[in-house]
């Protein structure tokens, strides 16, 4: 009695070429200060790119994946996800370092699992943070702080808190939007960003500017109660030891003599005005009507030779 075979190739239609070359594999992650050498590794705390073990390079050299490396990390637990770019394959295996922002995103603490996969992302065109604290405004140019920041970065992913840092200083933004999909590749790219307003901002109240008139003069009465400096006042000695004339004797002091620091009170915004201590001119003694007025020769005449009388 014969028998006859019955075969079953699950793998009857090709795979496609997607997963094929996907890199997908889980990791115990901790955050860079863990990283053992002496080479201080705080570059790594400034970006949004981890480290992985050298397998992950022999892995993904032999897949035909398409570069820059961008990957995918997924916490399952928390269903948390974001994207990032790789700085160096020098970790141990089974072991990847990220930054301390990146984990705080994820909820992930030192030694959890996560999952990381290859991915190809579209190059970004737009995107708009929101600073967590409005000392963000504190720095004079912030687009071009950002762009710097920037730099270190391979992907943005919307939801996520990144942090840059700039004179010493830790600035935290959250990514709210990116064009043209929620994660994109921020590599030579020309992308337009914008900014929300910082967590906690509250924008200063416009105060209504009344004009208040002036009622009649100003009382400068006060100027007058304090004399302060006055030029001879004191007393003095006499050479023969008389007493006479060496009393102080101050000349009286004229209330507009001592007035300073009066503000202008007519003084109406977006007019300038121009003082100029100009002495006013001496004026001069008119002279007698007859001879004050000058007369084009009105003078007299001298001769060398006196005039003789003719006989």
């Amino acid at each position: 009695m014969g028998t006859s075979r019955f075969s079953f190739n699950m793998f009857d239609h090709p795979i496609p070429r997607v997963f094929q070359n996907r890199f997908s594999t889980q990791y115990r992650c901790f955050s860079v200060s863990m990283l053992a050498g002496p080479n201080d590794r705080s570059d790594v705390e400034k970006g949004g790119k981890i480290i992985m073990p050298p397998s992950a390079l022999d892995q993904l050299s032999r897949l035909n994946i398409t570069y820059p490396m961008l990957f995918k990390l997924t916490n399952k637990n928390s269903d948390r996800v974001t994207h990032c770019g790789v700085l160096e394959f020098v970790a141990d295996e089974g072991i990847c370092y990220l930054p301390h922002w990146m984990m705080q995103n994820l909820l992930l603490e030192e030694g959890g699992l996560v999952q990381v996969e290859s991915v190809n992302l579209q190059v970004a065109t737009y995107s708009k943070f929101q600073p967590q604290s409005p000392d963000f405004l504190d720095i004079t140019n912030p687009k071009a702080v950002l762009e710097n920041a920037l730099r270190n970065f391979a992907c943005l992913t919307t939801g996520d808190v990144i942090a840059i840092n700039y004179n010493e200083k830790i600035y935290e933004l959250r990514v709210m939007e990116t064009k043209p999909d929620k994660a994109v590749s921020i590599i030579e790219c020309d992308m337009n960003v914008d900014f929300d307003a910082p967590l906690g901002y509250k924008e200063p109240e416009r105060q209504a500017q009344h004009e208040e008139a002036a009622e009649g003069e100003a009382d400068h009465s006060g100027y007058t109660g304090e004399l302060g400096f006055r030029a001879f006042s004191g007393s003095g000695n006499r050479l023969d030891g008389k007493k006479k004339g060496v009393e102080p004797s101050p000349s009286p002091v004229r209330p507009g003599d001592i007035k300073r620091g009066i503000p202008n009170y007519e003084f109406k915004l977006g007019k300038i005005t121009f003082i100029r201590n100009s002495r006013p001119l001496v004026k001069k003694v008119e002279e007698d009507e007859a001879g004050g007025r000058f007369v084009a020769f009105s003078g007299e005449g001298q001769s060398l030779r006196k005039k003789g009388r003719k006989p």
